[in-house]
């Protein structure tokens, strides 16, 4: 089962006695601070969560998967997450 965002909200909302409203505000403010440092090429550490990351994926070789044409892929960014040690603890036990 994955947690979707209207899932966080109202989770938000009931355990802080914020309205839906309020709730969804600060979820939107919090991921678009997390979006324009990731976009800026910052890292986002979160104690006790994780980190997320930007790295430079370099131009490599790629196959075409309908024609099996070769051709080569552009470079890009992506953004990794890597989990705290108290997180992979948690979710280990």
């Amino acid at each position: 089962m994955t947690l979707t965002k209207a899932q966080i909200i109202e989770a938000i909302s009931i355990k802080n006695g914020l309205s839906k409203k309020q709730s969804s505000e600060t979820v939107e403010t919090l991921l678009g601070i997390m979006k324009s440092t990731l976009a800026s090429g910052e890292d986002v550490l979160i104690s006790g969560f994780g980190k997320f990351c930007v790295k430079q994926k370099d131009e490599r070789k790629g196959r075409n998967p309908a024609t099996g044409e070769d051709l080569m892929l552009a470079p890009r960014k992506v953004v990794t997450f890597k989990c705290s040690g108290k997180l992979r603890k948690r979710i280990s036990e």
